[in-house]
């Protein structure tokens, strides 16, 4: 099957997806943290009565109102393109990769829709109380939306709760708790939505610096300042938690990701940690005998530390993942990189023979075929790998990428610090190089979180099921030019849809939070 395609049309349909995952990824940060900025000084006018904080929330949620009105269009368009450009993977997994999308939907955004008109609408038309509690369901039910949709993206990176059903040819979900409640899946939630909270806070600080540049709204800036750099401290601090956990949990199921995330090509025990380097761009193979770094400061231990929490245990690199033969935790030797192909395709042939001996009603047939499948069916994707250089993703993207998002990680935990503590010394109000970093900082905080998903996704290449489906034998059998010229109208319209945001967050910006009127 995968010999007739196009390779054009998975690097098409690759650019298409990942194009729409990436303006969706614009509007939905700024929900889950602005969200919960925005409902944090709700609570305070309802414990204070203050009418202050009635003001300064209102003002938020306009904003917040704004931004989640156009995600919720890009997030309709990337699910529609499951069905449309990768039929194959739906057909494949979409017993176990719907549900959680059918949650989220029946559900979540269920839970948005009932309470999201309350929160904008109900001023002064519901009690207090019942107000609040719209705006916190409305961001429970957001973040919940985000939950779902993460499981499903965290079962792509980690297969688990299935069984492959060779008479219907697709795989089924048999434990949907192991589904729902994965370890990459939970982890994956937190640090996802704790990036949101740090986006949203540096958002927050920017545009209250800037009306501290043009001397507007001082209390309600100081305010503001005040919450959203306490809020984001604390989610910083608790995303070098989950970030661990993310290093930890693609060590032990995906440790190509990591080896590109370290542009680690030979293994070892007691690897360190790349903190400063330049990969060598004269690196073309992953076995030539170029180094792979033009330099490279090492925090010694550390990467051994952070995949297996022992300082001397073994890390693979990309050479060590391709050739094979290093030991497992399991105290076997891994298999080559042609070792799975080969299973692969045994796993293929056997599913072939089975369905053959099915249609011929030859039962014995059928068990022996079943078997050799069950047997090798944790290496079916490897099967339509052509080359083992496919296995390998783009190394240079993902290593730095990574560093981007560290970097900016620590470069905010700096910023939220500085904030509060000139804050509580009464100075940032008189600090205008300090406001000026604050509002250049906006658009850091959406680049860190693209090259978080660029990492994610990039990582795991070439596969759309981790080791069972790689891209390639899950798109549709379309015209490459059809993918071509969608890619473009969707480019066209996401950035129509960016510059309208932009230009409706900036007036709504300078109007400021006097010109809200009473519903």
């Amino acid at each position: 099957m995968i010999e007739t395609i196009d390779t054009s049309l998975i690097d098409w349909s690759r650019a298409q997806f990942a194009l729409t995952a990436m303006y969706h990824w614009l509007f939905v940060p700024l929900t889950l943290g602005l969200g919960v900025i925005q409902a944090v000084m709700e609570t305070i006018y309802y414990k204070t009565g203050n009418e202050f904080w009635k003001r300064t929330a209102r003002f938020w949620m306009k904003l917040f109102g704004i931004n989640f009105a156009i995600g919720v269009a890009t997030g309709l368009i990337l699910e529609f393109e499951f069905g449309t450009n990768w039929s194959n993977y739906s057909w494949f997994v979409g017993d176990i990769f719907g549900a959680p999308l059918a949650i989220e939907g029946i559900l979540a955004f269920f839970m948005e829709a009932t309470f999201i008109a309350v929160m904008f609408f109900g001023w002064n038309k519901v009690s207090k109380g019942f107000h609040l509690a719209s705006t916190w369901l409305t961001i429970i039910g957001a973040t919940l939306s985000a939950y779902w949709i993460l499981v499903a993206n965290a079962w792509m990176q980690y297969p688990a709760g299935m069984a492959f059903n060779p008479d219907t040819v697709r795989n089924e979900m048999v434990d949907f708790w192991a589904v729902a409640l994965s370890p990459v899946a939970i982890n994956k939630f937190f640090h996802t939505v704790l990036s949101g909270w740090v986006l949203g806070s540096v958002f927050v600080l920017g545009v209250s610096s800037w009306y501290l540049l043009k001397k507007r709204e001082v209390e309600f800036s100081l305010a503001s300042i005040k919450t959203g750099a306490i809020f984001g401290l604390i989610a910083s601090a608790l995303i070098v938690w989950t970030g661990d956990g993310s290093a930890y949990q693609v060590a032990q199921k995906q440790p190509m990701k990591l080896a590109a995330m370290e542009g680690l090509y030979e293994g070892g025990n007691g690897i360190g940690l790349s903190g400063i380097g330049l990969l060598n761009p004269g690196k073309a193979t992953y076995n030539d005998q170029a180094d792979p770094f033009l330099f490279n400061i090492q925090i010694p231990g550390m990467l051994s530390f952070l995949a297996e929490r022992d300082m001397n245990a073994y890390v693979p690199g990309i050479r060590n993942l391709i050739e094979g033969g290093y030991p497992t935790s399991g105290g076997t030797a891994a298999l080559s990189a042609n070792e799975k192909i080969a299973r692969g395709k045994k796993a293929i042939k056997a599913l072939s023979d089975y369905k053959t001996a099915v249609k011929a009603k030859d039962t014995e047939a059928a068990k022996l075929h079943r078997a050799a499948l069950d047997e090798n069916f944790d290496y079916f994707g490897y099967g339509y790998i052509r080359d083992v250089s496919e296995l390998i993703p783009n190394v240079a993207l993902t290593f730095y990428s990574f560093r981007v998002m560290v970097i900016l990680g620590a470069y905010f935990i700096l910023l939220f610090i500085l904030a509060l503590w000139f804050e509580h010394k009464d100075k940032i109000k008189d600090m205008r190089r300090l406001q000026r970093v604050c509002l250049w900082s906006i658009p850091l905080g959406y680049i860190a979180g693209q090259a978080g998903w660029i990492v994610a996704e990039v990582g795991r290449q070439p596969w759309a099921i981790q080791d069972i489906l790689p891209a390639g034998a899950a798109i549709s059998k379309l015209d490459t030019s059809s993918v071509q010229i969608t890619f473009f109208l969707f480019l066209i319209l996401f950035t129509l849809l960016l510059i309208a945001e932009i230009g409706i967050m900036l007036k709504a910006i300078k109007k400021g939070p006097e010109e809200i009127t009473e519903n």
